[in-house]
């Protein structure tokens, strides 16, 4: 109560003449929340509460500023006070994509939202966002072992089962650190995709964006932990994507097999990473609300790993480690 008491305070501050209420508007995995205030004339802007000592709204100020510029919507900032931590921006509403994708409306919505993405890669610049390198991609494949495999599974590999995922991570750096490299948002899914306007989504929560691989969005969105498609469908949508990327000039493999390589290569990363943090949340943070959408990530990678032979050691060891989970209907 106190922390929200200091941020209407300085809210007051910030509005001397007018009026507000204060009500919660979302919460994320991290430290931040954020509360919606509503004017006495009807209209709303969005405080961001980001306690100094555990959040540091610096990156969010300059991936926000480097975004807006691209086009892309994501909140305008009106206001900003980073000793105390708290930002005043515009309000995107409280309509996700999650909550506004239909069958009858996927396709268009998510050509709007390939459109945000195409904006935001077509303003890459290196040196403006850290780098996604090996370091990086590898300190996020190592949640796996440690917390899904350790904590959530109860399990330690052996020696065997450890040398089979190192040489599998080494496959996937491979190839993820061979792509061409653009702005990553990092975590572009239907959760933090605003359906404000059906051709230009509002776009959220890209404080950790990165400069790496062009497929690692795509992954994030189609693949998203929180909705399923049929693959037929994804496979359209991606190919949409990959024209409007080689007629804009992006640097997409000429070859689409190759790309689509890429972007299953990317996935598997991901979810690996995506597996480790939910298991993270739930036994390091409380946070019980991401143990049911692990399954269906789980059934991305096996997916994934079943179509590549260099994947098939990986397969392997995640059907040892899940030896009465794996369905028939995973692998084709």
């Amino acid at each position: 109560m106190q922390r929200q008491k200091q941020l209407s305070t300085w809210l007051s501050s910030v509005h001397p003449n007018k009026t507000f209420t204060l009500a919660p508007a979302s919460a994320d995995a991290s430290f931040r929340r954020y509360f919606r205030a509503t004017f006495a004339d009807g209209t709303t802007q969005v405080v961001m509460d980001a306690p100094p000592q555990h959040e540091d709204c610096r990156p969010f100020l300059h991936v926000g500023s480097l975004f807006e510029a691209a086009g892309a919507n994501v909140p305008h900032v009106y206001a900003q006070d980073l000793e105390q931590g708290f930002l005043l921006l515009s309000d995107l509403g409280s309509t996700t994509y999650l909550q506004a994708l239909k069958a009858d409306n996927a396709a268009e919505l998510y050509g709007a939202a390939t459109d945000a993405l195409l904006k935001i890669q077509l303003a890459s610049q290196p040196n403006e966002l850290p780098p996604y390198d090996e370091a990086l991609l590898r300190r996020e494949l190592n949640l796996f072992p440690e917390w899904y495999i350790g904590k959530h599974l109860g399990k330690t590999l052996t020696d065997k089962q450890s040398h089979t995922l190192e040489r599998a991570f080494k496959a996937i750096l491979t190839n993820n650190l061979a792509q061409p490299c653009v702005y990553v948002h990092r975590d572009f899914h239907s959760r933090n995709l605003m359906h404000v306007d059906t051709n230009n989504p509002g776009v959220l929560d890209f404080q950790d964006a990165v400069y790496g691989p062009i497929t690692y969005d795509l992954a994030s969105l189609f693949k998203d932990a929180y909705i399923q498609w049929e693959e037929p469908q994804i496979m359209d949508w991606l190919i949409r994507y990959w024209e409007k990327a080689r007629k804009a000039g992006l640097p997409v493999r000429e070859d689409f097999g190759e790309f689509y390589r890429d972007y299953e290569m990317m996935g598997v990363q991901r979810h690996i990473k995506v597996l480790g943090i939910f298991a993270r949340l739930y036994h390091r943070d409380g946070k019980d609300g991401y143990l049911k959408d692990m399954p269906l990530v789980f059934e991305y990678l096996h997916r994934a790993c079943a179509r590549y032979i260099d994947l098939k050691p990986l397969l392997n060891l995640l059907d040892e480690l899940h030896p009465n989970d794996v369905q028939e209907g995973y692998s084709f």
